[in-house]
C-alpha cells in the first residue's frame, strides 16, 4: 500500500464513486485498453463496500463501454484513454485498482493521454454495425464447438436451410415478433440485400417484366440498387411522422410491391402506427400488391412497447417478411431469412400468392444454398440454448444506454435535433443552418469521425433535410462522447464559415 492512494468512496453514492473513479482512471491514462480489473470480491474488501456495490459499477461500466466483463473471465478496459490510444501496457499491473499519487507520475499520465488523443484512431460512427464483440465469448465459442461437432454427410445442402435453424427462427419470431409461421414458409438467405435480389428476380420471371417497387423516399440504398441489379425498378414514395405516405402511394403509378420498414423507419426512425399498417394492408389486398416487410433492427426499442411485426397483421397473405442476425449478432455472418406471404393456416402454394410463393422457391433452388451450414449450426445452437436471447438482454441495456447519451448530450444545444431515436441503432442529427449534410460530414471526418450523410438515402431531389446519421452500436460511450462533439463542433464551425 506504498505510495498509493485508495479510492475514496461517496457512502451516499457508492456505485456512482467508483464508476466515476474508473472513468477519471481511463481518461487520465492511468487504465489503458487490455488492462485488468481486480475481481469484484477483492475490491468490494480494498473498499469496505458490498460485493454487490462494485458488480453493479461493473455493470455499469461494461453498459457504458468503459470495461468489458464476462463470466468467468476477469473484466478488461476496453476504452483507452484518449478513446483510442495504446493497448495494454505490456502486463503493467492494476492490481487493487490504486493510484499512483507521485505527482510526476500523474503528469507523465496526462502528458501521455493527450498524445495518445492525438493520434486516436478513427472513430466510425456509420450506421450498419452493432456490438459484435459484446456476445458472450463463451456462448460464441460452444456455438462454432456445436458446428464442428455436427456429422459430415455427402450431400448437397438445402436451398432453403437447415429444418433447424428455420424452425429456431419461427420460434424466435414466435416470441419477439407476435407470429409463428409454419417452417417451410421460411427460407434463408445471404443478407437483405439477396433477399430483396432473390425476391425481384423471381417476379420477373414470374411476371415476365421488370417489377415495380414502391420504395420510402428517403430509404434504404442498399437494398434499392439490389432491386435494381437484379432487374426491377423502383418508385420514392414521400414520408410523413409516421412512415410511407399512403396518399402518395395510392396516387402514384401502379406497383407490383411495397418495400417498407415499418417498425423502425431506414434512417428516419418513424414507427408506422397500426391504424396505417391496416390500411396499407387492405389496400394491398385489395389491389394485389406484395408488401414487403424490412424488419431489420426490430429487436431493439428504447422507447415505449414492443411493437408487432406487419407479418402478424396479415390476414390476407400479402406481406413476405426479411430479417436476419446482421443488427443482432455479426453483419459478416451473411444470414438473413425470408417468411414467404400466406394467411394463417393457409399451406405455402395455396391462396392468391400461390404464384409469388412459388417464384420465390423457385429462384431459391435455382440458385443454391448462399449460407453455409456450419454458419446454420451455430445460430441454430444460439437461438435454441437461449444464448442469443441473453447477448440482446445484453446489448439493449448498452444502446438504449447510449441513446439516452445522445439525447443529453444535443438536448440543448441551439439549432441541433436528434431523431430516430426509440429504437435502433442509429440516430439522425438534422439542424436549422445553411451547413450541408456533406460539409459537416467532411469536418467531422478531418476530426477523425465517420459518419453517413442523410442526402444519401434520398430519391428525388430535396427529399431530406440536411443531416447525419450517426450509428452508435459498435462505439464505446468515449468514443461515442467524442463524436458528438465533433459532430457539434463542425456544425457549429461551418455555420460560422457560411
Amino acid at each position: 500500500m506504498d505510495q498509493i492512494e485508495v479510492i475514496v468512496v461517496d457512502q451516499s453514492g457508492k456505485t456512482a464513486g467508483v464508476v466515476a473513479r474508473i472513468r477519471r482512471m481511463v481518461h487520465d491514462g492511468t487504465l489503458r485498453e487490455g488492462d485488468p480489473l481486480p475481481s469484484t470480491r477483492a475490491l468490494a474488501a480494498e473498499l469496505g463496500v458490498a460485493r454487490g456495490t462494485v458488480v453493479a459499477a461493473y455493470d455499469q461500466l461494461d453498459g457504458e463501454g468503459w470495461i468489458r466483463t464476462r463470466h468467468g473471465a476477469v473484466a478488461r478496459v476496453v476504452a483507452s484513454a484518449g478513446v483510442g490510444g495504446v493497448g495494454g501496457r505490456g502486463g503493467a499491473v492494476v492490481g487493487d485498482l490504486l493510484l499512483a499519487t507521485d505527482p510526476r507520475a500523474r503528469a507523465a499520465a496526462s502528458a501521455a493521454a493527450s498524445a495518445s488523443a492525438t493520434a486516436a484512431r478513427t472513430i466510425d460512427c456509420r450506421p450498419g454495425v452493432p456490438a459484435v464483440t459484446a456476445i458472450a465469448q463463451r456462448d460464441w465459442r460452444a456455438a462454432w464447438r456445436a458446428a464442428a461437432d455436427a456429422p459430415l454427410r455427402n450431400a448437397v445442402a438445402d436451398p432453403l436451410g437447415t429444418v433447424e435453424l428455420r424452425a429456431q427462427v419461427v420460434a424466435q419470431l414466435g416470441l419477439s415478433r407476435g407470429f409463428a409461421p409454419s417452417v417451410d414458409r421460411v427460407l434463408l438467405t445471404a443478407g437483405t440485400s439477396e433477399a430483396l435480389s432473390l425476391v425481384t428476380e423471381a417476379l420477373r420471371v414470374h411476371l415476365g417484366r421488370a417489377p415495380v417497387f414502391a420504395v420510402e423516399d428517403p430509404g434504404y440504398r442498399t437494398g434499392q440498387r439490389a432491386v435494381l441489379s437484379a432487374g426491377g425498378t423502383v418508385v420514392g414514395i414521400p414520408l410523413d411522422d409516421d412512415g410511407m405516405d399512403l396518399g402518395a402511394l395510392t396516387a402514384a403509378p401502379p406497383v407490383d410491391v411495397v418495400l417498407v420498414t415499418p417498425t423502425h423507419q431506414y434512417p428516419l426512425g418513424s414507427v408506422m402506427p397500426v391504424a396505417r399498417r391496416q390500411r396499407l394492408l387492405t389496400w394491398a389486398a385489395a389491389t394485389g400488391t406484395l408488401v414487403v416487410e424490412d424488419d431489420y433492427d426490430s429487436e431493439f426499442r428504447h422507447r415505449g412497447s414492443p411493437v408487432p411485426a406487419l407479418a402478424a397483421l396479415d390476414a390476407d397473405g400479402v406481406v413476405l417478411h426479411v430479417g436476419g442476425f446482421s443488427k443482432t449478432l455479426d453483419p459478416r455472418l451473411r444470414c438473413s431469412y425470408v417468411v414467404l406471404p400466406g394467411a394463417a393456416g393457409v399451406p405455402v402454394g395455396a391462396g392468391s400468392v400461390a404464384g409469388v410463393t412459388d417464384a420465390v422457391l423457385a429462384a431459391r433452388r435455382a440458385r443454391g444454398a448462399v449460407v453455409a451450414e456450419p454458419v446454420q449450426i451455430a445460430l441454430a445452437h444460439l437461438l435454441r440454448t437461449g444464448a442469443l436471447r441473453r447477448h440482446l438482454g445484453r446489448v439493449r441495456r448498452d444502446y438504449t444506454h447510449r441513446r439516452a447519451r445522445i439525447a443529453a448530450r444535443l438536448d440543448g444545444v441551439a439549432g441541433l435535433e436528434a431523431r430516430a431515436l426509440t429504437g435502433g441503432l442509429h440516430a439522425v442529427v438534422v439542424w436549422s443552418g445553411p451547413a450541408t449534410g456533406q460539409e459537416v460530414a467532411a469536418r467531422m471526418a478531418g476530426a477523425g469521425v465517420l459518419v453517413s450523410t442523410l442526402e444519401e438515402y434520398g430519391i428525388a431531389p430535396g427529399s431530406t433535410p440536411a443531416g447525419v446519421v450517426l450509428g452508435y452500436g459498435a462505439v464505446t460511450v468515449p468514443e461515442l462522447d467524442r463524436a458528438l462533439d465533433a459532430l457539434v463542433g463542425a456544425v457549429e464551425r461551418t455555420e460560422t464559415v457560411a
